[in-house]
């Protein structure tokens, strides 16, 4: 596999992006040809293995600037260039920590969808009790059609079953009830389009099922999974802050924190994002994978790992096969 990295992209790049890289390369050898992508003089400050090619990007798009402006104006960009590789076949997969409305905007209008997909889904994995969860669509469709979500079921329990050998993953609605009738009619058609599919389809869901683990795949439209990840993200901040200060506050507390010091750090391991790396934007022609934009090293080198997982077992091709008219 030939991958285009968007080495300006990420709040520690380009050092991480390029340590990353390195560890993914090590353990993939010779089935892995790797693209760094960014300015070039800044690239060469690091040690470079001879074997990895660097492609020179004269902008960056910033996290907060508009995805369709970035679009229209950096074309010269480090995610604009490692999606154009891609594009023109000169690379199998992109990947990028950057700005990921960028990444979904360049990756959708110059990789278009696949055959069969009306609207591509971005992935991420939630902790659960039962392990991880992964929701679709968190952030490239702020609204959807019933048959959309349909579309995310499906792609979702193919992803899940080829890439991470879970066999039959249970689907599941997200909705403001367990009930077939709750959510509205939109959610009701979508709920009788999911039960007419091969898939293993667990019904309706609600938000706390999510970190349940009741389902191994959860959809819903972009605006709703977006708002849940940022709010699980703010309460994972907000629980470990208060837990600190709190530890802090008296002699008693600190040595309560110090004894649930083992049960704090497997908290921490658990809504650890590293362990996947990344978000495949599922659905569209091509593969696209964006990391959090606090990725460590071992983020990225997991990100490449899936995304190689997800050329090498021609995914691409079987959600065509499911979808495809």
């Amino acid at each position: 596999m030939r991958i285009s990295i968007d080495v300006m992209g990420g709040d520690f790049a380009p050092r991480v992006v390029i340590e990353g890289a390195k560890l993914a390369y090590k353990e993939l050898g010779e089935l892995i040809e790797i693209y760094l992508v960014g300015n070039e003089e800044v690239i060469k400050k690091f040690s470079i293995p001879s074997k990895f090619k660097i492609v020179d990007a004269h902008q960056v798009i910033e996290p907060h600037e508009s995805p369709m402006d970035a679009y229209r104006k950096k074309k010269d960009s480090s995610i604009a260039l490692s999606i154009g590789l891609q594009k023109e076949r000169e690379v199998n997969a992109s990947l990028s920590a950057g700005n990921t409305g960028a990444v979904v905007a360049f990756s959708i209008l110059s990789l278009g969808r696949l055959s069969g997909v009306d609207r591509p889904a971005l992935t991420t994995f939630f902790p659960s009790k039962t392990g991880h969860t992964l929701v679709l669509d968190v952030g490239a469709n702020a609204s959807v059609k019933p048959a959309n979500l349909r579309d995310f079921g499906v792609m979702g329990s193919l992803y899940l079953e080829k890439v991470f050998k879970i066999e039959k993953p249970s689907v599941g609605l997200l909705s403001m009830g367990e009930e077939e009738t709750k959510g509205g009619k939109e959610i009701t058609r979508a709920h009788n389009l999911l039960a007419n599919t091969d898939i293993n389809f667990a019904g309706n869901i609600e938000g706390h099922d999510i970190l349940e683990g009741r389902t191994d795949v959860v959809v819903c439209d972009g605006f709703t999974g977006n708002s849940v990840l940022k709010f699980g993200e703010s309460l994972v901040d907000f629980m470990i802050s208060h837990i600190k200060n709190e530890s802090k506050s008296s002699l008693r507390t600190s040595i309560g924190g110090i004894l649930m010091k083992p049960v704090f750090k497997s908290l921490l391991e658990m809504v650890n994002y590293e362990e996947y790396g990344g978000a495949i934007l599922l659905g569209i022609n091509g593969i696209s994978v964006v990391c959090h934009g606090k990725s460590r090293s071992t983020a990225i080198r997991n990100a490449i790992l899936s995304a190689y997982k997800f050329y090498d077992l021609n995914v691409n091709t079987l959600i065509m096969e499911s979808l495809g008219e």
